[in-house]
């Protein structure tokens, strides 16, 4: 395949656009006290911060795949009118403002909230402020990614296999679970490692729904935000480490989100 020329404006507005995107993160790189980055990682905050980062968003990110993927499969092949009014719904927490999704998730579960008023009454107990916060934000803000690669996936794969199952009388649970499940994992890994990153790095919605408690609710992102107050250094390593953590996934799933966004 021959490679096609580009003008010189494109390139020049290009590389203006990749300087915009690449230099913050060189910057930020220079800044870390990579000689005590270990140290400084190790700090009792930190790993309290950290550990509490990591368990909730593979919490989350498993509550995702096992809600997010059926989800997609609706969005893919349910009735065309009502995938049409639920779709924005789903992938609303992508664009809103993380005080928004907050203050939704506030509305929804919190001590007077839509459903939170009767979990209390009955129970005495409410989820904001808890660790379930932490956990609930992250499938809140990490599905929406899930399901819509997973639902590309799913509208992509081979139809020849599932013409041959509806021959057979194959029910729709069959087909789901016996044809689409084993031909979209590589989708389902691609949507399910970014709820992941999603969750992990989220910060607005958590604080506004979960707080900042040291030991409880304070995750990893707060942790950094703390430390801006107290040690920029310490702030820094925290920072680099999530950066490289995010540009790792993107650089692993490159070619399934190219394949994911452009099939």
């Amino acid at each position: 395949m021959t490679r096609k020329k580009l003008d010189g404006f494109s390139l020049i507005l290009a590389t203006l656009a990749g300087l915009i995107l690449v230099l913050p993160l060189l910057a930020l790189f220079t800044k870390v006290p990579w000689s005590t980055l270990f140290t400084r990682l190790s700090e009792p905050n930190s790993i309290s911060a950290i550990r509490l980062s990591l368990w909730s968003s593979l919490l989350a990110t498993l509550v995702c795949v096992i809600l997010g993927v059926p989800l997609a499969w609706v969005l893919a092949r349910g009735n065309r009118r009502v995938v049409n009014v639920l779709r924005p719904f789903v992938l609303a927490p992508i664009v809103l403002p993380p005080t928004v999704a907050g203050m939704s998730l506030l509305a929804l579960l919190g001590r007077n909230g839509l459903i939170g008023r009767y979990i209390y009454h009955a129970t005495g107990w409410s989820m904001p402020f808890t660790a379930s916060a932490v956990v609930f934000t992250g499938v809140f803000v990490g599905m929406p990614f899930l399901a819509m690669v997973v639902e590309s996936t799913f509208r992509h794969l081979p139809t020849d296999q599932q013409d041959a199952a509806e021959i057979d009388r194959a029910t729709p649970f069959m087909m789901f679970r016996q044809i689409a499940l084993p031909q979209a994992r590589n989708g389902i890994a691609t949507g399910a490692l970014l709820a992941w990153a999603r969750a992990l790095g989220e910060f607005g919605a958590t604080m506004m729904f979960a707080g900042s408690l040291p030991g409880l609710t304070q995750t990893w992102p707060m942790q950094v935000y703390f430390e801006t107050d107290q040690d920029m250094s310490t702030a820094y390593a925290l920072s680099a480490v999530m950066a490289i953590v995010a540009v790792a996934v993107v650089f692993a799933l490159r070619k399934q989100l190219r394949r994911a966004f452009t099939s």
